[in-house]
């Protein structure tokens, strides 16, 4: 099942994303420049093999959901998050806000 969910970050609209997947459930959140993901996004992957694509996003680990995700300190991050400030143990809502 999918669920998408208008979510509100300081006055700004974000939309949440839940997948349920077999024994898993992938969660991410998302503004119109970038994204926040639970453990199941590959950071090194997306620096790597997709670098040319320029993502901004950020990891956050040991979240069950969309609320914990907004919550919890990034564990990783995109380069090119990091030329926008995010960085590692920022929450997700902040990375949020400066990716609006």
């Amino acid at each position: 099942m999918v669920t998408l969910l208008p979510m509100e970050v300081e006055g700004h609209t974000v939309m949440g994303v839940e997948v349920k997947l077999p024994k898993t459930t992938l969660l991410a959140v998302y503004t119109s420049r970038g994204y926040i993901m639970c453990g199941a996004l590959d950071v090194g992957l997306l620096n790597e093999k997709l670098a040319d694509r320029h993502i901004i996003a950020g990891r956050a680990v040991g979240v069950r959901t969309l609320e914990q995700l907004l919550e919890a300190p990034l564990e990783s991050v995109t380069l090119e998050a990091e030329k926008m400030g995010i960085h590692p143990g920022l929450t997700g809502k902040e990375a949020l806000l400066r990716m609006l």
